[in-house]
């Protein structure tokens, strides 16, 4: 059965890398080592991203968890930040997912997110509106790799598993997807994908990124 939709994560596939000074504001706010404070940001993020906490809770947390003594206005900052150091793209993602649309395609998004940093996209980055489909988890109070939010994307989509291709950095999401029977692929960056699409013979029915 042919292609006839492309879904795409959001962070580091059709966004770029965290924004390093967005970051920086981080550190500066909180004081803490860089090692300190990637141990601390990574527990609660997927609670974030399912929708079980705010920004807002999320960053009260990490700093009691710190044990850090913040006033409001330093959380409503962190908060800001976080969610700016996630509002970066992808150019060449975003032309090809523009290009698959012209030749008929669907593209949707499918992405771990929390209320604060999506915020701050639709606000930043128009061409997000530009897709089909648009599943973020904290919406669902699910997230990848849970089976139920690739479903959810499908049922957006109005496609089989197996006429769906999805593209995500992490390998476990890959497989989730792939355990539905959707075509997925790890991504890396444009160069690695083309040869990825060209290498499953998918590039005799889609137009290949640049």
């Amino acid at each position: 059965m042919s292609i006839r939709a492309i879904a795409f994560d959001y962070g580091m596939v059709l966004s770029g890398p965290p924004e390093p000074s967005a970051r920086a504001q981080l550190l500066r706010i909180t004081g803490l080592s860089e090692e300190r404070f990637e141990s601390l940001y990574w527990v609660d993020r997927h609670e974030y991203d399912r929708g079980e906490l705010t920004g807002l809770a999320f960053w009260q947390k990490l700093t009691r968890d710190a044990r850090l003594s913040l006033h409001e206005d330093a959380l409503h900052s962190l908060n800001r930040w976080d969610a700016a150091m996630w509002t970066t793209e992808n150019p060449a993602m975003i032309r090809w997912q523009k290009h698959l649309r012209r030749e008929g395609f669907a593209t949707g998004i499918l992405s771990n997110m929390g209320d604060a940093v999506l915020a701050s996209i639709e606000q930043n980055l128009p061409w997000v509106r530009d897709f089909d489909a648009h599943i973020w988890s904290y919406q669902h109070r699910c997230a990848k790799p849970e089976p139920v939010i690739y479903r959810l994307l499908l049922q957006a989509l109005g496609t089989a598993p197996e006429e769906t291709l999805f593209l995500d950095d992490k390998q476990v999401n890959i497989d989730a997807a792939l355990r539905i029977g959707m075509q997925a692929l790890v991504f890396t960056n444009v160069s690695q994908l083309r040869q990825d699409l060209i290498s499953i013979g998918l590039d005799s029915e889609l137009p290949l990124p640049e």
